[in-house]
């Protein structure tokens, strides 16, 4: 099934042109993070529904009270708002009574169920940013990069404390030269997700194994012999994240190797200067098992929830543990949800197969007199859609466009708030009065807000989910959501 799954994606992929995809240009080579939505209709029976591409978002000041930018391009965003465009094709099919589509008719007058069988996948070509990509590094692992000194052994700090690591060099004419890391902000709102790829030296006092639930992954202490004889490698170092942690909860200890980390907590994308205000996308994937991806406009049609039954990695740094502890415990316990939403875990799996445009295949095929390798900076999304298909962005408005349009339909990407509401709003109008849901038969719905709120049991859902696991997520300002 992995493979059947990366074949199809891989396949989309390759078709998509040239804007955004991995591409070779003066001033070197570009690769994409790529998540698709494949939506299986049987067992043996694959579909790609949605695909998309992208490693950045836009910082809080760049947001619109208008709805017209789009504020996060992670591949896993662009890729479930493609699928959204993708179901509420599919509420137009099913409510202009023509045949075909993935739903049909619920017992709640309005309300409409997936075909019996129907059922949705994620997958991505990398760990999402977050917690799932603080991911434990254990001696007996192999790491991914030549190793980095110690601190002892001329490692650096930056002047407030903090640890700038320094990869080994070996004297000129030697046949690899190291870069230096530092912790730093990632340019152009950009996630950086590759930030971990070095190998860091071991713990001086060797390294423990990692809980379940541990709140921060230790790297002091000597190694507990009966955890040795048990077969459990130490922690060296884990990977580590762009996202940074939300105000008002722990905050990252940064402690050298396994210690630098807080693990389970809520963390923001990082942006250019200002922060932003985006969720990583390990934060949204917990969310979305629980509300469901279709988002609150959808689930005023829709009878319950829809969730991913399936989240497939690619090949990359992995670890089960990490992403169980970031897209399933955190919200293991969530009770008292209305019906149609329920805690609805996916099955995690990792693929033996990499992604043939990713970063580590990018860099086998480049040289280095083609210039320095980077992320692609556009987002390209792909839905099955009949109108429009493709839409290209960069910084949050459609890919191109000149300082003139902007504010204007021409600079819109197809999947910011105000064009995604503005196809819900096809989807009301094209709907029978007497088969419109009762959430919308209210002559007081106008704004995007409006119709978000009425959607009741999504909200009541979103409140329990709230209190009782994410008490720190930000809320969102309604002056941001007041258009129509």
């Amino acid at each position: 099934m992995r493979m059947k799954l990366l074949s199809c994606v891989t396949s989309v992929s390759a078709g998509c042109p040239g804007e955004g995809s991995p591409s070779r240009a003066e001033s070197g080579a570009c690769w994409p993070l790529c998540s698709a939505s494949p939506g299986a209709q049987t067992r043996t029976q694959m579909e790609v529904v949605s695909l998309g591409t992208g490693t950045k978002c836009i910082g809080k000041a760049a947001m619109s009270p208008a709805g017209d930018v789009l504020n996060d391009s992670h591949a896993e965003v662009i890729a479930r708002r493609g699928c959204i465009r993708y179901l509420i094709q599919e509420l137009h099919t099913a409510v202009s009574g023509r045949r075909g589509s993935l739903f049909h008719p619920a017992d709640q007058r309005g309300k409409w169920r997936l075909q019996p069988g129907v059922s949705f996948l994620l997958f991505t070509s990398h760990t999402p940013c977050g917690d799932a990509s603080i991911i434990p590094m254990t001696d007996s692992q192999a790491q991914p990069c030549p190793p980095v000194a110690s601190v002892s052994s001329g490692g650096e700090t930056d002047g407030g404390g903090n640890l700038k690591r320094k990869a080994e060099e070996p004297a000129e004419g030697g046949a690899f030269k190291a870069p230096r890391l530092e912790e730093k902000e990632t340019k152009e709102g950009e996630t950086d997700r590759f930030e971990s790829r070095t190998r860091p030296g071991a713990a001086p006092d060797g390294g423990a194994s990692v809980p379940a639930a541990a709140t921060e992954l230790k790297p002091g202490g000597p190694e507990d012999p009966r955890q040795a004889e048990r077969g459990h490698p130490r922690v060296a170092d884990v990977h580590r994240t762009g996202a940074k942690c939300v105000p008002g909860g722990p905050a990252d200890p940064l402690h050298p190797g396994a210690g630098y980390h807080s693990t389970g907590v809520l963390r923001v994308k990082p942006g250019r200067g200002e922060p932003t205000l985006s969720l990583s996308c390990s934060d949204k994937l917990a969310r979305w098992g629980v509300l469901g991806f279709q988002g609150a406009l959808l689930s005023h049609y829709l009878e319950g929830a829809l969730y991913f039954s399936t989240v497939v990695v690619g090949k990359c740094p992995y670890s089960t543990e990490a992403m169980h502890r970031a897209l399933v415990t955190r919200c293991s316990h969530v009770s008292d949800l209305p019906d149609g939403f329920s805690v609805c875990p996916p099955t995690l799996l990792q693929s033996s197969l990499e992604f043939p445009f990713s970063q580590t295949q990018t860099e086998l095929q480049h040289r280095g007199a083609q210039g320095r390798i980077s992320p692609c900076g556009a987002a390209v999304s792909w839905c099955n859609v009949a109108g429009q298909p493709l839409d290209v962005t960069a910084n949050g408005y459609k890919h191109g466009v000149t300082k003139k349009v902007l504010g204007t339909p021409k600079a819109r990407s197809l999947l910011c708030k105000l064009e995604l509401f503005h196809s819900f709003l096809s989807l009301v109008a094209a709907t029978d009065p007497s088969a419109l849901p009762d959430s919308l038969r209210s002559g007081e719905l106008l704004t995007y807000w409006d119709y978000k709120q009425a959607s009741r049991p999504y909200q009541q859902a979103w409140q329990q989910l709230r209190q009782q696991a994410f008490p720190l997520w930000p809320r969102s300002d309604r002056n941001l959501l007041l258009f129509h």
